[in-house]
């Protein structure tokens, strides 16, 4: 992410004006298990794709709310950032794909007896949308229900 001071005017004058959504109370879940023990996914808003196997998001800035479901054992290398902001410095990322979708670190904790389990998926949306009124209604109840299915105990969120 750019520093503020990077953005262009226009971008700096559209987020102090935009009307961000504010969610009250948070509806958080108590954790039913010692994280040790628990199943985790990954959630990142890089806008990660498989080219070739997965649809690409929207090349307009801000209108594609769907997400891509990732698999575990898929190669961080092999994916596609399909994050759209013009905001947005891309070169980390495009470096090191661990940044955005953290598998080897995950997979470490694991080893190590931190965490239980790696999820059989995983999953990312382009952080750069602005219909998140959209997204609510169309894409997290597919997200819910995918964790849900995949017996998921907790998500690492990776916002980029």
């Amino acid at each position: 992410m750019a520093d503020w001071d990077e953005l262009p005017l226009t971008y700096r004058l559209m987020m102090r004006a935009y009307p961000w959504r504010r969610v009250s109370p948070t509806p958080w879940a108590p954790l039913r298990r010692p994280v040790t023990e628990a199943r985790i996914a990954i959630v990142s808003s890089a806008g990660l794709y498989r080219a070739g196997i997965d649809r690409s998001f929207g090349t307009r800035e801000g209108e594609d709310v769907t997400v891509r479901w990732l698999p575990r054992d898929v190669a961080t290398m092999r994916l596609t950032m399909g994050q759209t902001s013009d905001a947005f410095n891309r070169a980390a990322v495009e470096s090191d794909q661990e940044l955005a979708l953290p598998l080897t670190r995950l997979a470490e904790l694991v080893t190590l007896g931190e965490v239980g389990s790696v999820a059989p998926h995983h999953v990312s949306f382009n952080g750069s949308m602005l219909s998140t009124g959209r997204f609510l209604r169309d894409s997290a109840p597919e997200v819910a229900q995918g964790l849900s299915v995949d017996q998921v105990d907790a998500a690492l969120f990776v916002p980029v």
